[in-house]
């Protein structure tokens, strides 16, 4: 459930919304997947007519929630955008998942599903980067691309982590199997992908779970080299100048469709245009906006922005 929240676009969808919905309490991919959780998806509907959601457990909620706090509490991350878990909207909710938890804490199956997260996306960009074009693995073993790579790394990280990731580098470069070129054949393929189940196992079986704490206790040293994998990800592509103007029309294209939506609400989906018959400010308008465009495919997103803004 930790990702159904996300955007068109990912990361970069989640930007846009966050900048449209800025004065109508912003917008994040785990609030939006809390909220599919405890009132979107149609399942529970309570004596009220207040929809609940799918009507799962406490446990099964704390299990999915990475930052249990709200948007004036959010975590600064490096990417910039501001990390929280629900919208004001849904605050009785949180409230009651929450009740006699402590502060800011993660129940041991919600750090499971965050390093599971943070094993998957590392590892599985990693290979997709490679497959696709945008790493050269032979750069991988060069000094210069490999120092210009990490000094980038460390500007978004900070300066105390230089060595730890350096030596993380290093450990990663010689794992047993790391792929020193790579060529889009049958062969090459099958040995990517052999790296990959290496080092989901690698990450994997280097984390316990601490049974007095009920945490999962992360080494210092895979969580650097997990760092690494993003960084090189984050690098070649995310963060790559010949991306940004893409980036850029994504943004523009979704904050264009949530401006269409907003201003013609009959443009809305059956199911949102009840809940815009409902809502009674602005903000909550906006609100059901966020949550019909965030619930788009990029496909989606960009056959619906033809057909009614162009």
């Amino acid at each position: 459930a930790h990702d159904i929240g996300h955007p068109p676009f990912g990361h970069n969808g989640e930007r846009a919304l966050a900048e449209w919905a800025a004065d109508a309490g912003g917008f994040e991919g785990n609030a939006q997947t809390f909220r599919l959780l405890v009132r979107l998806e149609p399942k529970t509907v309570d004596t009220d007519g207040v929809p609940r959601g799918l009507n799962l457990t406490r446990a099964s909620l704390l299990a999915s929630m990475k930052y249990p706090w709200d948007a004036g509490s959010a975590e600064a991350d490096p990417s910039g955008r501001d990390k929280f878990g629900f919208y004001e909207d849904d605050r009785d909710v949180f409230d009651w998942v929450r009740s006699g938890v402590p502060e800011r804490s993660l129940s041991l199956e919600a750090t499971i599903m965050d390093f599971s997260d943070d094993v998957a996306y590392s590892v599985h960009d990693f290979e997709d980067a490679i497959v696709n074009g945008f790493i050269d693995p032979t750069l991988l073993s060069d000094s210069n691309h490999r120092d210009e790579v990490l000094h980038t790394m460390v500007s978004w990280v900070g300066h105390d982590q230089a060595d730890s990731l350096g030596a993380a580098w290093e450990r990663l470069t010689g794992v047993t199997g790391w792929v020193s070129s790579f060529r889009p054949q049958r062969a090459e393929l099958a040995r990517l992908k052999n790296l990959t189940s290496t080092l989901i196992g690698r990450f994997a079986l280097s984390a316990v779970v601490d049974d007095t704490r009920k945490t999962l206790v992360v080494p210092a040293e895979t969580a650097a080299e997990i760092t690494v994998l993003k960084g090189i990800v984050s690098v070649h592509v995310m963060a790559h100048t010949a991306r940004q103007p893409i980036y850029l029309e994504q943004r523009a294209m979704l904050i264009s469709l949530a401006e269409h939506l907003y201003s013609h609400p009959e443009s809305l989906d059956p199911v949102f245009s009840g809940d815009w018959t409902l809502a009674t400010t602005p903000a909550e308008r906006k609100r059901v906006v966020s949550d019909q465009v965030a619930s788009l495919t990029d496909q989606s997103a960009t056959a619906l922005h033809e057909r009614l803004c162009s």
